[in-house]
């Protein structure tokens, strides 16, 4: 069933009017017509069944048939603090953590960062929407304006201390000893992963200061986008709800 995001959901009448780019959208790409059942997410854990009454490019209507719950969420929320990427390797990034059910999207640029700035994270905003979509998610992830890495470690109160893995090709333990040392079973936790050429040791013994566990993904040197989403399924395999 063709399933759309609207973060503000307005009735009339019990129908539900779909204007401009979304409904340009469930026409031309998901090829809906006028009698197609329609559900309707709102990124807040809701859904709505509905069935098309009117559909063109410019507007669509949808007959309100039910309001249910529709919470597929992992209870683990995971933000993932990701090295500025460039090209379409951010991109995926957004799209396969999205999928695998993060929850916060921090970009940051790192001292080996290729990329020190960018204008797309309004086309990540939507790739994540599309990718929440796609894999039945019932919230969209936040996805924030860059900010400087050491920032990002330092801008708290000094006694803070993150809850996380930083991944660390040169050092750190294994993950299943990583999550075996935690005190206590997280609901929320941080998974920190570095740019083409990863962290330098002066990052790093910030982050570990900060509280993050300093973590290895194996003697292989993995991409930078294969460690986001490799790191994403092992810390919702072993604390999450994948497996």
């Amino acid at each position: 069933m063709p399933r759309v995001f609207l973060p503000a959901i307005n009735f009339k009448d019990n129908r539900i009017s779909i204007t401009d780019e979304k409904a340009r959208y469930l026409i031309s790409v998901l090829r809906c017509r006028k009698g197609d059942d329609l559900v309707i997410f709102d990124g807040e854990g809701s859904c709505i069944r509905t069935t098309i009454l009117k559909a063109d490019r410019r507007k669509v209507i949808a007959d309100v048939i039910e309001k249910f719950s529709c919470d597929t969420e992992s209870r683990l929320n995971i933000t993932l603090v990701q090295g500025l990427l460039k090209g379409e390797k951010m991109d995926m990034v957004i799209q396969k953590t999205t999928e695998l059910g993060v929850k916060k999207i921090i970009p940051v640029i790192t001292e080996r960062s290729q990329l020190r700035e960018t204008r797309k994270v309004a086309r990540w905003r939507k790739i994540a929407e599309e990718a929440s979509r796609q894999s039945g998610r019932s919230v969209v992830p936040i996805i924030y304006e860059p900010i400087v890495f050491e920032n990002f470690l330092t801008d708290h109160d000094p006694q803070y201390r993150f809850l996380g893995f930083i991944f660390y090709e040169e050092d750190g333990m294994k993950m299943s000893e990583a999550v075996s040392s935690l005190v206590f079973r997280p609901s929320s936790l941080s998974v920190v992963i570095g740019p083409e050429g990863g962290f330098t040791k002066e990052e790093v013994t910030i982050a570990k200061e900060r509280g993050l566990l300093i973590t290895s993904l194996g003697k292989r040197i993995l991409r930078a986008e294969t460690a986001a989403i490799s790191a994403m399924t092992l810390v919702q395999y072993l604390l999450g709800d994948i497996g």
